[in-house]
Parts: structure tokens; sequence; C-alpha cells
């Protein structure tokens, strides 16, 4: 499993892919674009603005709206600008000015000498507030890429891992064909929304999967857009792994196995690969079975109840 990549967006991703509704203009610090912001949770500048500089956390947007400006306005031109320039404007991500209020000249200078992104929205405070943080908890989630195919059956999110050559994408390939919605071949990136696992696939192999003897197909094509799903939350991993006769496996499946992924529990199944078993049919009984065992109804741990029942009548 590889490492959690550690995320961030740029100040111009942020000006590119924000909602439309915020409308984000930039005023002046252009040359600081590439800053990043680390943290979804946004920041009003009152405080700062006041002296209290030391409450600025970077990686942060700061919010300037109507109460801080007409802050700024009540103060003369020097206080003012001493306002502005004891601003850590060097850690600062970036600061958006909402209702498309004009930020005083003071600002729009020092923004631009220190090369911090001066930004504009047309939207209130509060909504700028709401909207920003819920774009942010998605761009900044916790994330990870895994190696194997997810697919989206009976309507969960399904993985299947398993050393490579073992049958994954072609498990996959079947199950499409069965009416199943591909999500990602080969890498899925995992990110931590919440206490879900959403997983999709990168841009470069969106839509694709590699199968030995075919090369690269492109499932929309053969198959639909109805063979495709952009995203879904993870509900359960299956390991494939392969046959070996010195080993024990589990006959029952009583107990029930997990995997923590991003800090989050994940039901798993480990199904051991051997010629002639076919994979699609067991991923898919495997996973109608785990929809039982959510609703309460444990096959195994019945049966085994049943039995006890019958030895215990007899004695």
């Amino acid at each position: 499993m590889s490492n959690p990549l550690s995320p961030y967006i740029t100040v111009s991703d942020l000006c590119e892919s924000a909602p439309s509704s915020l409308n984000i203009t930039i005023v002046s610090g252009q040359a600081g674009l590439d800053r990043r912001i680390t943290v979804p949770r946004v920041q009003k500048l009152g405080l700062a603005l006041a002296g209290f500089s030391h409450y600025i956390h970077s990686g942060r947007p700061q919010i300037i709206g109507g109460s801080e400006l007409s802050y700024l306005e009540q103060l003369d031109e020097p206080e003012r600008e001493s306002a502005v320039t004891q601003l850590p404007l060097d850690r600062m991500s970036c600061v958006l000015v909402t209702r498309g209020l004009q930020p005083p000249k003071e600002l729009v200078s020092a923004a631009e000498q220190a090369g911090m992104p001066l930004l504009l929205t047309t939207q209130v405070s509060s909504l700028a507030i709401l909207e920003l943080t819920e774009f942010l908890q998605v761009k900044l989630a916790p994330s990870v890429s895994l190696h194997g195919v997810m697919v989206e059956l009976f309507g969960l999110g399904v993985l299947l891992q398993g050393d490579s050559g073992i049958g994954k994408s072609e498990c996959g390939l079947d199950l499409i064909r069965r009416g199943h919605r591909l999500i990602s071949d080969d890498i899925v990136e995992l990110r931590r929304v919440g206490v879900k696992l959403i997983g999709s696939a990168p841009l470069i192999v969106r839509n694709h999967m590699e199968i030995r003897g075919l090369g690269i197909i492109n499932i929309k094509d053969l198959f639909g857009v109805s063979a495709l799903a952009v995203e879904k939350q993870l509900d359960l991993l299956i390991r494939l792994v392969r046959w070996d006769p010195e080993r024990t496996y589990d006959r029952l499946g009583l107990d029930d196995q997990g995997v923590r992924v991003l800090d989050i529990e994940v039901p798993l199944i480990e199904m051991p690969v051997a010629s002639g078993r076919n994979l699609a049919t067991l991923v898919e009984v495997a996973v109608r079975n785990h929809m039982l065992k959510k609703r309460g109804i444990h096959a195994a741990r019945e049966f085994v109840a049943r039995h006890t029942e019958l030895i215990e009548g007899d004695s």
C-alpha cells in the first residue's frame, strides 16, 4: 500500500476550479498564485488586522468582509497602512474579499509587493465561507493510491487486489460484461471524506483497462457510458491470493476480517484463486453475501448455530 499523499491545492487551482457561484477574480499579487492551501478551514482576518497577527495560520485562506473593511475605513491613512503592513503576508496563502467590495489601496499595494494573492468574490461572507470550506474539504481530503481494480457491484464499491497477473483486470472485465460498472483499473485513488472512503480513477487511466493479450481497451467505447462510474464509496475489499495446497483456508467464513485504509476500517475478504474457479461469479456471490451480513443475516454463523443445536439435542 502506498503512503498517503499530502493534499494541497495552489491558489491558482482555487481560482480555476472553485464553485462558479463564488465568481473569484484576482485583484493583485499574481506572483504568488503558486502558494499552497493545505487546510480546508477558512479564517477571518479581523483579529490580525487589529494587531493579533499571531492568530494567522499558514495554509488557510483568509477572508475579509464588510465588517473588516468598515474597521479599516475608520482608521486614518497611517493607521490603516500600519494595520496592513504588520500582517504576515509572507506566510499567508491568499486573502479573499467578499461581497465584491473594493479593498483599500494599502492592502492592494502590500499584496502586490509581497506576492500574496488578493482575491475578490461577489458572494457574501457567510456563503463564501460555507462554499469555500465545502470545496476545500473535498480537494484537501486525505488520500492514498492503491493498486487494484475498483468496480461497482449491486450499488457497492468493491476493490479487487492481488499480485500482478492474478486476473484482477480480467475479472473486472467479466463483471462489466455482466452489467456492473468500472471505476478504475490498475490504480485507484482513495480520498477520505468524513468517515467515508471515496474511490476514483486518475485522469490518465479513466475509462480504460489493460488486458493481457488485448492491450489497452476503452470501456466507454466498447460497452457505453453506463458501464462506467466516476467515483464510488469503498464498501468492500476483496484480495485475490494464489492457491497454496500447503495452506489451510477458512472453510466456514465465521470470522469477519478488515483492513484499515486512511484510518477507516474496510471489510476484507481473501479469495483463493485456482484453475477452474469462476472469479466473477465468486466475487458477485461474495458481494451479495456481504450485503446480507450488513442486514444481520450471517449464513455461516446460522449454520453453526443449527449444527450445535442438533448435536446438543442428540446428547
